[in-house]
Order: structure tokens, then C-alpha cells, then sequence
């Protein structure tokens, strides 16, 4: 039954400096290592007009991104580039292209019960400087927002993780065709999510 929540869903995409600085083995192993499996995973270098169609699958992402990063600017004592949320997103959205086009990304789709959350969970925020420690970010990355906004491009941070279900749902759509995703079974999903642990010990 596949609404079980055992089979939700979720999009990870390995960036440019997840790649250059090889921690593809890393990221990987903190996702298996909590139970996730793997169900979906191949190597490409996107292209601008990839990238732009997949931080504008929600039709609010630009008014929202746009207000948040003035907000930034303002919160910091800054002077941000534009005062139209509109303008400043096209500057956020040229600078993640630019990112997000220089090397390879690795894109993954992760399997299991409440995949979204406990993807963002071991990622940590999307600031590195203020992740947790034990995240992917905050163990991994010395970025911040003062310093990307400083040098006037996006925050480095290894990682992209579905937001929402819903967002999840978007972006796989986005990423994969339905012929690169793959159902099958882990002996150890007997021990995540089965019932009835009887005959274990013989």
C-alpha cells in the first residue's frame, strides 16, 4: 500500500562544492546510515534553464525569496542591491544558476517514513553558520549569509533537500522520469518496519 509512509519520498541534489570537495561518500552514508534507502541516483551538469525551472516549481518562491532577502540585508545593517523583492530574487536566481552550472551535481531520491523531515533534520539549515553540529551543514561548511551576501552570491552549503512533501513530490517530477526510480526491497526494512519480529534468533 503505497501510502504508507514508509514510501514517501525526497529529492537530494549533491552541489558543486558537495562534488569538489568530495564528500559525495558522506552525505550519502548519513541518509543509509538512518535507515533511508536509496531509490533513485545519477550524475549530471545542469543547465541554466534546469536550474531556474527547479527554484520556480513553486509559483511563490520568487515574492517570498525576494522579501526574505531584503529582510537579511536589513537585519544585518546592510543596504540590500534592490528594494523590489522581484529584483533582488532575479539577482538570487542569476547567482544560483551561476552555482549550480559550474560543476556536476549529484541528484538523489531517498525512500522512507517521513524521508522529507529526516533528510532536513541531517542536513541541518540552510545557513551553514548557525547548523547544528552533527548536521551535513554545520559539520562541514564555515559559509554564512553576511559572507555570501558580502561577496554578492548564494550561500555555499553543500546540499539541496526537499522542503515539503509536496515540494518533494515537484522536484522529483523535475529531476527524474519515471523510468530512473526503482522499487525494491532491503532485508533491513524487515527490521525498520515490520510488525512482527518473531523467528529473528532462528
Amino acid at each position: 500500500m503505497k501510502s504508507h509512509p514508509k514510501f514517501e519520498r525526497t529529492l537530494v541534489i549533491v552541489k558543486p562544492d558537495g562534488i569538489q570537495r568530495g564528500l559525495i561518500g558522506e552525505v550519502m552514508g548519513r541518509y543509509e546510515r538512518v535507515g533511508l534507502k536509496l531509490v533513485g541516483i545519477k550524475m549530471l551538469l545542469p543547465t541554466r534553464e534546469l536550474i531556474e525551472q527547479h527554484y520556480t516549481l513553486d509559483p511563490e518562491w520568487r515574492m517570498k525569496t525576494g522579501l526574505k532577502t531584503i529582510k537579511g540585508y536589513h537585519d544585518k545593517g546592510m543596504t540590500p542591491p534592490e528594494s523590489d523583492p522581484l529584483k533582488v530574487t532575479a539577482i538570487v536566481l542569476k547567482n544560483l544558476a551561476d552555482y549550480m552550472t559550474k560543476s556536476p551535481v549529484i541528484a538523489m531520491v531517498w525512500e522512507g517514513a517521513h524521508a522529507v523531515a529526516i533528510v532536513r533534520k541531517l542536513t541541518g539549515g540552510t545557513e551553514p553558520l548557525t547548523s547544528d553540529v552533527g548536521t551535513i551543514r554545520g559539520d562541514f561548511v564555515l559559509d554564512s549569509y553576511s559572507m555570501s551576501d558580502n561577496d554578492n552570491r548564494v550561500v555555499r552549503n553543500l546540499v539541496h533537500a526537499s522542503g515539503s512533501v509536496k515540494e518533494a513530490k515537484d522536484e522529483i517530477i523535475h529531476w527524474f522520469k519515471k523510468g530512473e526510480l526503482f522499487d525494491y526491497s532491503l532485508f533491513i526494512e524487515k527490521i525498520t518496519y515490520g510488525t512482527d519480529l518473531g523467528g529473528i534468533l532462528g
